[in-house]
C-alpha cells in the first residue's frame, strides 16, 4: 500500500505504480486534477503542469498506450499522477508501449486504485494543495508536520525549466512570426506551421530587442506553468513589444499580457483542466466547447485603463476567458484553442492572427464575429 498525504493531513489510499525510487525521498506537489475522458499523453507531458501531481478523474487511464514522439514536450516535469485504473494499453494500435512503461522510464512516480472520484471532490471543496506521495502514512504525516526546510532565495519560477534551452527555426514559406516559449505545446506549433509561418521559436527569458532583431511579423506567447505574477521580467519585455506587432497570447501567455498592461490576476480555488468548459464569445454570442489547463485568472474590474476588453468569458463561472486590445493588435485567450487534447473548433484564434500578420485587417474582423 502507498499513499497521497495532503497538507491539510486528509491521506488516500493506493498502491504504487510507475517509478518508486527506493532510496529518494517522498514526493511532493501540487495536487489537481483534469476532468477529460482522453487525451492522457497529451495531458501527462504538456509542461503547464510543472511542479504538480496529476489526478485523472477518468476511471481506467491508459487503453491507448503509449506513443513515442506523440507527446507536447520531449520532456515532463510534472512530480506524479493518480489514477483509478490502469490499463495495460501496450497492444493498442500504433502504440509502442503502456502508460506505466514510459512513466518508469521517465522516472514518474504514480498511484493506482484511488477513489479519484473522493480526491477530485476533496479538493473542489478545499481547494487545490500540496501533497506527498509516500509509502507509509506515518511518513506523510512527518513530511508535513516538520518546518519548512529554510531556502536561499525564492525558487525558479517552473517556466524558466519548462522553456527551451535556446531558440531555433520550424521553417516555413510564409512570414516570420516569434513564438515566446513559456512551455510551448507542440500541438500549437503545428497550428501555426499549418498557417504557413516561417516560426522563431525563443527562450522565455528572451529581450525584446533580441526578438525584433529577426523582424517578425507577429507574436505569439505562448501557454506555460506557474503563477503569472511571479514573472516580471517577461511582463517588462512585453510591454516593450507591445504596439510594435500583433501578438497572440494563450494561457499564460494571455496572462501576462493582461499583467504587463497592468490588470490582476488570481488564483483559483481548483483551476480548470478537462475538456469541456464552455466559452462564450461576447462578439458573436457563440458558446465554444473548449479545453483547458490553468490556475489563474484575469481580474476583470482590474482592466479599467488598460486598453484590454473582455471578448470572451467561461460559462461555468463567468471568469474571462478572451481579451482584446481596442488600439492594437492584441488577442489573448485562456483557453487552449490548439485543443490537444480537446474539441478541435477554434480554428477562428489561428485565423485571426493570420489575417492582422498578413495585413487583412477587415477579414481579421470577420474571424470573431
Amino acid at each position: 500500500m502507498a499513499w497521497l498525504v495532503l497538507k491539510d493531513g486528509k491521506a488516500f489510499a493506493g498502491e504504487e505504480f510507475g517509478f518508486w525510487p527506493e532510496t529518494d525521498g517522498p514526493v511532493s506537489g501540487e495536487v489537481v486534477f483534469n476532468t477529460a475522458m482522453s487525451g492522457v499523453q497529451e495531458m501527462i507531458t504538456d509542461l503547464s503542469y510543472a511542479g504538480q501531481i496529476l489526478t485523472f478523474t477518468q476511471p481506467q487511464i491508459g487503453n491507448s498506450g503509449w506513443r513515442r514522439g506523440a507527446g507536447e514536450a520531449g520532456k515532463v516535469l510534472l512530480k506524479g499522477i493518480i489514477l483509478r485504473e490502469p490499463a495495460a494499453g501496450a497492444g493498442a494500435p500504433g502504440a509502442d508501449g503502456s502508460l506505466e512503461e514510459f512513466c518508469v522510464k521517465q522516472k514518474i512516480p504514480g498511484l493506482k486504485g484511488v477513489d479519484t472520484r473522493a480526491l477530485a471532490r476533496y479538493l473542489r471543496q478545499k481547494g487545490t494543495q500540496p501533497g506527498v506521495l509516500v509509502r507509509d502514512l506515518e511518513a506523510g504525516q512527518r513530511f508535513w508536520a516538520a518546518p519548512a526546510p529554510e531556502e536561499n532565495g525564492p525558487a525558479p519560477h517552473w517556466v524558466y525549466q519548462a522553456t527551451t534551452a535556446e531558440g531555433y527555426v520550424i521553417p516555413g514559406a510564409g512570414p516570420v512570426v516569434a513564438v515566446l516559449d513559456l512551455g510551448v505545446k507542440r500541438s500549437l506549433l503545428r497550428c501555426l506551421q499549418q498557417k504557413g509561418f516561417c516560426l522563431h521559436v525563443f527562450p522565455a527569458g528572451t529581450p525584446a530587442a533580441a526578438i525584433l532583431e529577426v523582424k517578425p511579423k507577429g507574436l505569439v506567447v505562448s501557454s506555460g506553468p506557474g503563477d503569472p505574477a511571479a514573472l516580471p521580467a517577461i511582463q517588462a519585455e512585453l510591454r516593450k513589444l507591445s504596439g510594435r506587432l500583433p501578438i497572440l497570447g494563450i494561457g499564460l501567455g494571455h496572462q501576462l499580457l493582461a499583467l504587463a498592461a497592468g490588470a490582476e490576476t488570481y488564483k483559483l480555488p481548483f483551476g480548470h483542466r478537462g475538456g469541456n468548459y464552455p466559452v462564450q464569445n461576447l462578439v458573436s454570442g457563440k458558446v465554444l466547447i473548449t479545453a483547458q489547463n490553468h490556475a489563474y485568472a484575469v481580474r476583470a474590474e482590474s482592466l479599467t485603463g488598460t486598453g484590454f476588453i473582455v471578448w470572451a468569458i467561461n460559462m461555468n463561472d463567468g471568469t474571462v476567458e478572451g481579451l482584446r486590445h481596442t488600439e492594437q493588435p492584441i488577442l489573448t485567450v485562456q483557453y487552449q484553442p490548439e485543443a490537444a487534447p480537446g474539441p478541435a473548433v477554434h480554428d477562428g484564434v489561428f485565423a485571426w492572427f493570420a489575417a492582422v500578420v498578413e495585413g487583412r485587417m477587415d477579414h481579421a474582423e470577420r474571424e470573431l464575429a
